[in-house]
């Protein structure tokens, strides 16, 4: 075993011998070079690295010197490409490559591979020689896979990177979906945590693309489970589940996905859909119970209801929900200017009984808060206020509620602060912000943001859009009785 790992160590030296040479060789046959200017006594860098990697690609595109030809066979298919290659570029830039190599029989190999990853081989094996690639968004899941495969690293994170930062591109039939079911086979946590988090904060709009059919019942369901989904209403969340069950006939399922639902939050419509919805027809033996227990929630006064029944379980949680009765959006124009204040109201719990019960809050934003030590002092001895730089401060929210009242006991609320904002052409959710009761901000609130920037990332043609949700929850007071 240690012989077989030594050879390997000197084959890999001595491919590594020969590529230099060869790449000096290219270097001296171009003629040209690119002189830097360096500290003085440092000399001067001669830089041939862009005219390397020319040469490479044109070794590539024309075969000079080819040693090995890469048959290319797609899967359940005649159709074959020949790539006319190099081992020593091969070997040197995967380890794989080079395990073929050595074992080969013939001056060629055929490498088989499925129809998405046959289609963009050449471009993967480009990528060996230049060290560059241009990414479309259906090429990245099969360009990972050849990466994975043949094991060059590289690009695997680079792929990754590619596709968490271009999860809000535009694509015909959408890709967000195909990409965490992807991350979920081979194991990408950092890309699947990703993906379902943008999904979470922008499920309205997947709502309405072509990928929503194409959600499997088990991503569904993670989805379904969540209290930190950003829609407008619990109905919206029902009529989409309602339009993917009938699209998808998953079998024994739709009972579990149904019980996910969160019936207590859409009191004025649990009459309707138990007449005329399709689906609650269905299956409303799976989820008379929830049926039943949403309505007497609603029936009961919360000091009651609590009394019998636990109202801390996911079916009396509200989610991030946008429409009026929940929050308020806020366009701040000129963020850096000074500072801001609005106010605005929601019903105090999504009880029937505490829906006209109305808390009205007030919202203050700084772009640039000082913490106390940093704060400008008078001195004495200069007899003015020490100056402050701008940048020294940070962005502040502030919610609270403009008034106490004996109304609030058993109800606590959890603030939510949602910033949106133009990714790749696409107004999305960029942040989510959350704070409790308890605390009247969020201490990391924008605290990466650059909002000097008209052009920065948080900001949609220098304003910042942001979107305030209250989520009232009951509080527990009176142990609920066996």
């Amino acid at each position: 075993m240690a012989i077989m790992f030594q050879r390997r160590i000197a084959a890999r030296i001595q491919w590594g011998v020969l590529f230099i040479a060869f790449c000096f060789q290219i270097l001296t046959a171009s003629g040209a070079q690119k002189l830097e200017a360096l500290p003085e006594g440092s000399g001067a860098l001669i830089n041939h690295s862009l005219m390397l990697v020319q040469w490479l690609e044109a070794l590539l595109a024309h075969g000079n010197g080819s040693d090995v030809a890469l048959r290319v066979q797609t899967l359940h298919s005649d159709e074959v490409k020949v790539i006319q290659a190099h081992s020593l570029v091969l070997s040197l830039q995967s380890e794989v490559f080079e395990g073929l190599l050595q074992h080969r029989n013939a001056s060629g190999l055929i490498m088989r591979e499925t129809a998405d990853c046959a289609a963009v081989f050449d471009k993967f094996i480009r990528y060996l020689y230049c060290g560059e690639i241009t990414v479309l968004l259906e090429q990245a899941i099969p360009l990972h896979k050849l990466a994975s495969k043949y094991r060059v690293s590289a690009l695997q994170e680079g792929l990754s990177h590619y596709m968490t930062q271009h999860l809000a591109s535009d694509s015909p039939q959408g890709h967000v979906v195909s990409w965490y079911d992807y991350a979920m086979r081979i194991g990408d946590v950092g890309l699947r945590d990703s993906c379902l988090q943008y999904l979470s904060w922008n499920l309205s709009s997947v709502f309405q693309s072509g990928e929503w059919g194409a959600v499997s019942d088990d991503l569904l369901l993670s989805l379904l489970q969540r209290s930190d989904l950003i829609l407008q209403s619990e109905l919206e969340l029902f009529g989409a589940l309602e339009n993917w069950i009938g699209r998808n006939q998953p079998g024994q399922r739709p009972s579990r996905l149904l019980r996910s639902v969160r019936y207590a939050m859409i009191p004025g419509q649990l009459f309707r859909l138990q007449k005329q919805s399709p689906v609650l027809l269905k299956y409303h033996e799976s989820v008379r119970d929830l049926l039943f227990m949403a309505f007497q929630f609603h029936s009961a006064s919360p000091l009651q209801f609590a009394k019998y029944f636990d109202v801390n379980c996911s079916l009396f949680t509200p989610r991030n929900y946008l429409s009026p009765a929940w929050g308020s959006p806020w366009l701040i124009n000129n963020p850096t200017r000074d500072d801001r204040s609005t106010s605005f109201q929601t019903q105090l719990g999504p009880s029937s009984h505490d829906s006209t019960k109305k808390v009205t809050w007030n919202a203050l934003f700084s772009p640039r808060w000082l913490p106390v030590g940093l704060r400008p002092v008078y001195t004495a001895e200069h007899g003015a206020m020490q100056a402050v730089r701008a940048e020294e401060g940070r962005p502040r929210i502030i919610v609270t509620p403009a008034t106490s009242s004996v109304d609030f006991a058993g109800v606590s609320f959890q603030k939510t602060v949602i910033v949106v904002a133009r990714q790749q052409g696409k107004v999305v959710v960029h942040h989510v912000f959350n704070f409790h009761q308890s605390t009247e901000e969020s201490g990391d609130f924008l605290a990466q943001a650059d909002l000097q920037r008209r052009a920065s990332e948080y900001l949609i043609e220098g304003a910042m859009h942001l979107h305030i949700v209250i989520k009232p929850i009951y509080n527990s007071l009176i142990k609920a009785k066996k």
